[in-house]
């Protein structure tokens, strides 16, 4: 399992969290999504080989939720 976390523009209320959470809980190959709301990040544990990470910030961006940096450990 690979882990991608995904630094935030913004994220501004509890709603938010639960957005993100239940859009990216539903792609193929996520095994976890974590919110760290306070340091605006996004942590996806995912399925090495079964998806691109990068799919995953285009769906934060049409969320509405820009992300400024992607790190794959």
């Amino acid at each position: 399992m690979k882990t991608a976390t995904y630094q935030m523009e913004e994220l501004s209320c509890p709603s938010c969290i639960k957005k993100i959470e239940k859009a990216l809980s539903k792609q193929e190959g996520v095994e976890d999504v974590k919110v760290l709301f306070n340091s605006g990040k996004v942590k996806v544990t995912y399925q090495e080989g079964e998806v691109n990470p990068n799919q995953y910030k285009e769906i934060l961006t049409k969320l509405g939720y820009p992300v400024l940096s992607t790190k794959i450990n």
